[in-house]
């Protein structure tokens, strides 16, 4: 679930002031609209919203009363995104035009904007390409992300694609290993080679890759665990693999 309550520095609220937002080519995140209206602008303000690939999300009211800054919303909120996504085809190309393997980073339904920022940060430091999110159920580039991320989430390149599995079909069909990161993993990080095309896939908060995206992955990573806790908070276990790619790739 987003964290609406640190989006607040980030809405756009009432009918008028989203379909400008939209007329002016606004870069958004997504875009909230009470559910069971019928109203035609806001019908509107979705079809626009869906051509222009950006996600809409129908909640009930409530939700946006909860949202809401202004407490005139409308029925639709949006919320804004710090800059563009770019595409994968970018990232790839980004890597390629660099004269390294290519290194891309995929959150598989990160939703804590503190993390998904941290996790963008490590990722920037680190000297990855990109890193790729999902249009549902995932935190977006929104400025609590981008404050989170010590501003390196207007660095970093980011695109989101509505269909991880699908996604890491395409890097591994278009060269790349996808190493995933679990508590049970089967490939200690320190014995996994993570010299060559590397897709790094961390998991959600709670829960960690879902089935699909674990059975997509040619490894899974563990960390190893001295301590009475059997795993480490999404972000730091992303910065401390990252961190192993970049050691290898720079041959120490």
């Amino acid at each position: 679930m987003d964290n609406e309550q640190g989006l607040k520095n980030d809405l756009i609220e009432g009918r008028n002031a989203v379909q400008e937002a939209l007329r002016a080519g606004r870069a958004i995140d997504k875009i909230y609209i009470a559910r069971g209206e019928v109203d035609k602008t806001l019908g509107h303000i979705a079809s626009k919203a869906r051509e222009a690939g950006i996600v809409v999300v129908e909640c009930d009211r409530r939700k946006l009363d909860f949202m809401s800054r202004t407490h005139a919303h409308q029925g639709v909120i949006a919320a804004a995104a710090v800059r563009e996504y770019c595409t994968v085809e970018e990232i790839l190309a980004a890597a390629q035009e660099s004269g390294e393997p290519p290194f891309v980073i995929i959150c598989d339904e990160i939703s804590d904007p503190q993390n998904l920022g941290a996790i963008i940060r490590s990722a920037e430091c680190a000297g990855a390409h990109g890193v790729i999110i999902p249009k549902r159920r995932s935190a977006g580039l929104t400025a609590v992300v981008d404050k989170a991320s010590a501003g390196a989430a207007e660095h970093m390149r980011i695109a989101r694609v509505p269909n991880i599995p699908a996604l890491l079909r395409e890097l591994k069909d278009r060269g790349l290993w996808v190493y995933g990161t679990a508590a049970n993993g089967n490939s200690g990080l320190w014995e996994t080679d993570l010299r060559g095309p590397v897709a790094l896939v961390i998991g959600s908060e709670g829960d960690g890759m879902g089935r699909l995206v674990s059975e997509c992955c040619d490894f899974i990573i563990s960390l190893p665990m001295k301590g009475r806790l059997g795993s480490l908070n999404a972000s730091a276990a992303a910065a401390i693999t990252m961190y192993e790619v970049l050691r290898q790739r720079s041959g120490h």
